[in-house]
């Protein structure tokens, strides 16, 4: 079983940055990749990013392209989120979450029900 920390999350102004951090403990060799979600409050969970842990290849929601980067670190079994020009409608807890499911692919990892395990989530805030 993997288990997931976020943390990085806070209060900022439109056009800020924040970088979000999840730490990953556990069985980290059986999570073939990692993704990041947010929600809204009154609305659903949205796909934000994904990543695989080997290789590195990456997918970015639409909304977020440009402007977010998901990386990771293996050494650390940490993958962070790097948000630049966040603007209000990025407001959100963002929840990592981890998938043992491996699928071709990283696009398909947009895909809320391939994660096995999610973190607690964190809170980001845009001020506008």
């Amino acid at each position: 079983q993997v288990q997931l920390v976020e943390s990085g999350g806070g209060l900022v102004q439109a056009g800020g940055s924040l970088r979000l951090s999840c730490a990953a403990s556990g069985r980290i060799f059986s999570s073939s990749a990692m993704g990041w979600f947010r929600q809204a409050p009154g609305k659903e969970r949205e796909f934000v990013a994904a990543i695989r842990w080997s290789g590195g290849s990456t997918y970015y929601a639409d909304s977020v392209k440009g402007r977010f980067t998901i990386s990771r670190d293996n050494a650390k079994n940490t993958v962070y989120l790097q948000m630049n020009s966040l603007k209000p409608e990025d407001t959100a807890v963002y929840y990592c979450a981890a998938s043992s499911i491996l699928r071709s692919s990283i696009s398909m990892y947009s895909s809320s029900w391939l994660y096995n395990t999610w973190g607690q989530g964190t809170q980001v805030t845009v001020s506008s």
